[in-house]
């Protein structure tokens, strides 16, 4: 029985609420802290301020003018382009005249991933999400049971946060997920993805043995970030089912999936392995073979340059700090401590630039008639290998931390190797950073177009 008053929203006083700039202040910071260098959220944001200021019509033309300032904005047209370029990778293309609109997938009704450290339990979890019936391998029980501990506590995690939960990945179902040390269970699988570390030697003897077990129509799939497609591809005899398919960390969060194809891989096996991608609601990109492929060629240089940064006068987290601010997810050196320091310590070792293989009397900060920095074999030397030992470019709380501090240590170990190299320091500013790590990625990223190794700018993007 009572009147229902005027009922338009629009009409009806904006309400007062208590410490209103407090909370606006507040919720600004966390805004800007999320949004890192993009324009719209702030601008949401303001649209909503204006909301609480003033009478509707009045924030409703708040609103239309802050949305006039997006819509012709460099980001707007940057973020079209990365919608349109994620679309355009999808037709893939090889320079032998493979492509997307000739070859056809094969099914993959059951697969297998070999090795259950950091990236072997990653990929576990996203084809567990994916549906994906799979067998989990490792050389040893011990391994196998730490490696299944690991990989039930993050699809526990992934469940919280899908709907439906546990019931939906059905995770402890051994048809749908079968732990083993033995490589017999692998005979009837259609792919393979092997994930264990970058030790070329390994790998050959793990393809060479699943190229006895497997099933002829079998796609041999490794994780690599940078070793020689082909030359583990002939450790087989079905070069044409080799692919590389490089995730990358964590595996099961990033979307980014690098496909790279050998001498000898076949368009069915490129063709399946995107059609993978897209099971996993991955972004496939077709690469071609070279050391580091796309993805981790392109970072060389830009690591690089961040550490002469340090070399002449910069510190770890002014260098973050500033591609941070331009709108990288995450600084060079933070990037280097969550991936471990010790992956690319193995593989300089690899290549002979560092470690006992190195010729005496070796200049410090020379390779091969260019210039390089020892700084992160140091580094090494001393056990920092990042997050994992609490200690890298940064400290953490404990081994595993997530929180990265400034450490007192380096800055004086940077300043005692300055000395040690007669190396003046100076200060460097927020331009000459960006523009040095920035340069040298875009600068690799002409060379890999130049040479073929992406078929288009998108891919690089």
């Amino acid at each position: 029985g009572q009147p229902l008053g005027p009922r338009r929203l629009s009409l009806k006083p904006v309400p007062k609420v208590p410490n209103m700039e407090a909370f606006l202040d507040e919720a600004l910071v966390k805004v800007k802290r999320q949004a890192r260098g993009c324009l719209a959220p702030e601008l949401c944001f303001q649209a909503v301020r204006a909301a609480a200021h003033s009478p509707f019509a009045e924030g409703v033309r708040r609103e239309r003018e802050l949305f006039q300032v997006l819509l012709s904005s460099g980001q707007a047209q940057a973020l079209q382009y990365a919608f349109f370029a994620e679309r355009a990778v999808r037709r893939w293309a090889t320079p032998g005249g493979a492509s997307w609109s000739s070859a056809a997938p094969q099914p993959v009704r059951r697969a297998a991933v070999i090795g259950l450290g950091t990236m072997g339990r990653g990929i576990v979890t996203s084809l567990v999400k994916a549906n994906i019936p799979l067998v989990a391998l490792e050389q040893d029980l011990e391994n196998l049971n730490k490696g299944r501990k690991a990989v039930m506590l993050l699809l526990e995690r992934e469940a919280m946060k899908m709907e439906g939960g546990a019931q939906i990945l059905d995770f402890h179902n051994p048809a749908r997920l079968q732990f083993t040390v033995d490589f017999d269970l692998l005979r009837d699988v259609d792919l393979v993805i092997e994930a264990v570390f970058e030790n070329m030697a390994l790998k050959k003897e793990i393809f060479h043995k699943l190229s006895k077990i497997c099933k002829p129509g079998a796609l041999l799939c490794t994780n690599t970030s940078a070793l020689n497609i082909d030359e583990i591809a002939a450790a087989t005899n079905r070069p044409q089912q080799v692919i590389g398919t490089h995730f990358f960390s964590p595996a099961h969060v990033m979307r980014l999936l690098e496909i790279i194809y050998g001498r000898h891989t076949s368009p069915t096996a490129i063709a399946t392995a995107m059609q993978l991608a897209k099971a996993l609601k991955k972004v496939g990109v077709v690469v071609g073979n070279c050391f580091g492929f796309v993805g981790n060629r392109m970072m060389f240089p830009y690591v690089q340059q961040a550490v002469f940064l340090l070399e002449e006068g910069s510190r770890p987290e002014a260098v973050d700090q500033v591609l941070e601010d331009f709108g990288f997810k995450i600084g060079p050196f933070r990037m280097s401590d969550l991936a471990g320091l010790d992956v690319g310590w193995r593989s300089r070792k690899d290549q002979g630039l560092t470690g006992p293989s190195l010729p005496a009397g070796t200049p410090a900060r020379q390779r091969h008639g260019q210039r390089y920095s020892p700084l992160p074999d140091l580094l090494c030397e001393h056990g920092r290998f990042g997050q994992k030992t609490a200690r890298g470019w940064y400290r953490y709380e404990k081994a595993g931390g997530r929180t990265a501090t400034p450490d007192p240590w380096l800055h004086n170990f940077l300043s005692r190797y300055r000395d040690t190299h007669g190396i003046q320091t100076r200060f460097i500013d927020q331009e000459e950073i960006l523009e040095r790590c920035l340069f040298s990625l875009i600068n690799e990223g002409f060379a890999i177009l130049a040479e073929g190794i992406a078929s288009g700018p998108e891919h690089l993007d």
